[in-house]
């Protein structure tokens, strides 16, 4: 798809549209115009178009429209600006750059802020390439971000790649890219780690957005650190305090709706009751799959929580649209209906439902009745180094992917707790038996195995820990080399043995998820890009989901985003513990920790 010719390019024809001197190519007619800028609906309004950008916007009058010009009739519809996602892992969909757009443009979104971290940490600065390669001819702008931790905590994990400053600033350079992405290790910002404050100092020399990722709930000189490194929003607030807090301290906060992680109702209480000026408030999905996209919708759906939740219709538009535009230094191109920007608006009967039913993007309809234009799709083009992405060392049997328990008797051990909508896990303990050099776990107490197995062909270490809260009676087991942000592979079950077939599998499909069940029973889902995507149909990826999905709820799994909960288990830059291949990490101090609590030192 075309691009709309560049803003000081198309100067005299938008002059000459607005003057009357010149028809439009594009004339959307008698509409109620949502301006953002003035928090106005304006009925009755035109909207004209000439080289994919906006012309004029008002009463109509004669000499908009020509023998050529194409006539929407809105027909007292809203218009609507696109749908800016503030921050967003595309690889989270499960799907390609190019299917993820064919989702989420039917929606009203026409700009993404993408930090493709995940595909980065499996394929390096090819990974990255990927994303910007993928922009250009798409209904959809992506402006990409630079991985700025990859991998997201060295000391405590094997990732498939390393991005050092170098790297990230040589990315920066690169035509399509807006900024540095979500910096995660924030005890390592607030320590000063030289690595990190070079990273951050090279987007700051590029007057570049620096993305943040603090994901703590003391707001004290850590978090003051953190924002003194010069990182401007942030998306891992959960509490009405935190929107405060970052806003006062002049960053932007973003209120999230993913599929598992769900903040914004929390949150919303620091703009409907506090009166915090919601200008530095966005809206952002973050992680949301494919199911959820395909169910829910995109940012559709995240106005439509943030409205429920009791921000008004117009605020909320606002903070999907030109309060991100704004962040990004690109309220000049997109983020409103205005002259010069580039034509990208839905048109909706109700603005609280947001049901897009046509959507224009670079002064072309590209969508209607939830579905993109036939000559709008654009085939997925998937580099071959994308393929074939995990490489194993070491045959996983059931021996290998439990953990080797301490001599027999009464023992402590570690567990994950995880929190239903939240991806904040706890650290918590549970007494355990080991018997004749078996494990015996507590049937009541609701605990699974947990083992990470490093996939990029580096070490073929296996980190073993319990997790507690998925609600699993049955046995079963599941593995997926979708495991943030290393993406090693994630392996959960009640028997080793199970979890030895099902990581088997999800290896032996070059990437994805794989259920196995007590009976034999098991359903698979590959994602052959990088391990994470897939290039097949968004319908077909939903349905395999799905089937997983309902598999482990068969086995009594009671979590309402059961894979996407498991994916972020190994993510070592979320309170409180996690696990990657190297073992239990405490994310507060950064440190490994034993599964089994040594009697005379309970931090050992």
């Amino acid at each position: 798809m075309p691009a709309p010719r560049e803003r000081h390019e198309t100067i005299r024809d938008t002059i000459d549209v607005a003057a009357g001197r010149r028809p439009a190519d594009l004339l959307v007619r008698q509409g109620r115009w949502v301006n953002v800028c003035s928090g106005e609906i304006l009925d009755g309004t035109d909207v004209a178009v000439v080289s994919g950008r906006i012309a004029y916007c008002g009463p109509s009058f004669e000499g908009l429209v020509g023998r050529d010009t194409q006539v929407l009739d809105a027909c007292g519809r809203f218009l609507v600006p696109g749908l800016l996602d503030a921050h967003v892992h595309v690889e989270s969909s499960m799907l390609t750059p190019e299917r993820f757009a064919e989702t989420v443009v039917p929606r009203g979104t026409t700009g993404v802020f993408v930090d493709p971290h995940e595909i980065a940490n499996v394929l390096g600065l090819d990974g990255i390439r990927l994303f910007v390669d993928a922009s250009p001819g798409l209904p959809l702008g992506i402006y990409v971000q630079v991985p700025s931790c990859v991998p997201a905590a060295a000391a405590v994990e094997t990732g498939g790649a390393r991005l050092g400053p170098a790297e990230v600033d040589e990315a920066l350079s690169w035509p399509g890219v807006i900024g540095l992405g979500e910096v995660m290790d924030f005890p390592g910002v607030a320590a000063g780690r030289e690595e990190l404050c070079a990273k951050v100092a090279a987007a700051v020399r590029r007057g570049a957005v620096v993305g943040g990722h603090y994901a703590s709930e003391d707001l004290g000189r850590p978090f003051h650190a953190y924002v003194a490194a010069g990182i401007s929003d942030d998306h891992e607030g959960r509490r009405a305090e935190d929107v405060r807090a970052r806003v006062r301290q002049g960053m932007y906060a973003m209120l999230r709706h993913g599929t598992a992680w769900r903040d914004l109702e929390r949150q919303v209480p620091a703009i409907a009751d506090d009166a915090i000026d919601a200008r530095r408030v966005l809206l952002c999905t973050d992680d949301r799959d494919v199911g959820s996209l395909l169910g829910e919708g995109h940012m559709d759906a995240v106005v439509r929580a943030a409205i429920a939740a009791g921000v008004a219709p117009m605020t909320a538009l606002q903070m999907a649209t030109l309060n991100t535009a704004e962040h990004f230094g690109l309220a000049n191109e997109i983020g409103c209906i205005a002259p010069g920007r580039r034509a990208d608006l839905f048109l909706v009967d109700d603005l609280e439902e947001l049901v897009a039913d046509e959507v224009i993007v670079g002064g072309r309809l590209v969508a209607a009745g939830g579905a993109l234009c036939r000559e709008t799709a654009a085939p997925a083009r998937v580099p071959p180094a994308a393929r074939g992405s995990v490489h194993l060392t070491r045959p996983l049997t059931a021996e290998a992917l439990l953990p080797r328990p301490p001599a027999d008797g009464r023992h402590t051990a570690r567990l994950v707790r995880i929190r239903e909508d939240d991806v904040v896990t706890d650290a918590a303990t549970v007494d355990v038996t080991v018997s004749a050099g078996r494990l015996e776990i507590p049937e009541a107490a609701d605990i699974c195995h947990l083992a990470v197995v490093e996939r990029h062909g580096v070490s073929g270490r296996i980190g073993h820990g319990l997790v507690q809260g998925f609600g699993i009676t049955r046995p079963c087991a599941v593995a997926s080399t979708v495991a943030h942000d290393s993406h090693n592979l994630i392996v959960l079950g009640t028997t080793g043995q199970l979890m030895a077939e099902a990581a088997g599998r999800a290896a032996a499909i070059s990437g994805g998820l794989c259920f196995v069940g007590e009976a034999g029973e098991s359903v698979e889902l590959p994602l052959p890009v990088a391990g994470l995507m897939s290039d097949r149909a968004p319908e077909e990826v939903a349905a395999g989901l799905r089937r997983i999905e309902e598999a482990l709820r068969a086995c009594g799994c009671r979590l309402r985003a059961a894979v996407m909960t498991l994916s972020f288990l190994a993510l070592p830059v979320i309170p409180a513990l996690r696990l990657t291949d190297l073992g239990l990490v405490d994310v507060a101090a950064q440190q490994l920790v034993s599964l089994f609590v040594a009697p005379d030192n309970p931090k050992g």
